[in-house]
């Protein structure tokens, strides 16, 4: 590797980039972006990079930021959390192989995990979906404490989530974006309702969109976020609103 690409590597752990003409395209995309996303909170680079995943700007209104951390209840806590996840080399758990192969290899130390292909068993005796399945067995070996657990594609994976959740289990955090018509915003409902009774930090969207695509763009800015804290370039232990009256006055 060429020291000019090892140079790609350390500023974009979260993205693709890997030669000098895609982190010039990565680049120039995000400074698009920012010209109509808020960059002032960590909240606000997830929800520039929901635009960024989806091509939408008027996605970033559609992302919700639920639960607590040490620090509180604002809307960073999930970025905060996730992040310090990343940093601590947790589980990342994903519902299919379509969100786990999305999420970066770099930049992290993390085990990567996926619930479907486990629990057949129960699959075939209950005839509950393979994704929900997954996420129980999974959680009967303890893969769901304190890792990262993201759900790109089944809302039956996010409502057994919820349901383990309720029965104790401790994600440091979740990304949800199931996607679909049926039962897709119920699933979402569910996990927020969830993370705010038990204090699990979570980031969901609201509507019918999302997919495998978005969480694993969600859990890459974890990723880069915790980058950004490695390499001294951020200071995580802050709330939302520190953070934004110190974009301000650096701004003025």
């Amino acid at each position: 590797m060429s020291d000019s690409d090892q140079e790609f590597d350390r500023e974009y752990a979260d993205l693709g980039a890997t030669t000098q003409n895609a982190m010039e395209i990565a680049e120039t995309s995000m400074d698009i972006v920012r010209q109509f996303v808020p960059d002032e909170t960590l909240a606000d680079r997830v929800r520039q990079k929901s635009v960024h995943s989806m091509g939408d700007i008027e996605f970033q209104h559609l992302i919700e930021f639920t639960g607590s951390d040490d620090l509180g209840d604002d809307e960073d806590a999930p970025v905060r959390a996730g992040a310090r996840a990343v940093l601590e080399a947790a589980n990342v758990v994903t519902d299919i192989t379509m969100a786990q192969a999305g999420i970066t290899g770099r930049g992290h130390d993390c085990e990567k995990h996926k619930a479907i292909g486990h629990g057949s068993e129960l699959a075939n005796e209950t005839g509950m979906t393979r994704t929900a399945a997954g996420v129980l067995e999974l959680d009967k070996r303890g893969i769901y404490d304190g890792a990262i657990a993201t759900i790109g594609n089944a809302p039956t994976a996010a409502f057994a989530l919820a349901d383990c959740i309720e029965n104790g289990t401790r994600p440091a955090v979740v990304v949800a974006t199931p996607v679909g018509f049926v039962k897709a915003e119920e699933s979402r409902e569910r996990i927020r309702e969830v993370s705010e009774a038990y204090g699990v930090p979570a980031i969901t969207n609201v509507g019918r969109r999302g997919g495998s695509g978005l969480a694993a763009a969600l859990t890459n800015e974890l990723i880069h976020v915790a980058k950004d804290v490695r390499t001294g370039e951020l200071e995580l232990e802050r709330t939302a609103a520190e953070r934004a009256s110190e974009n301000q006055e650096e701004k003025r």
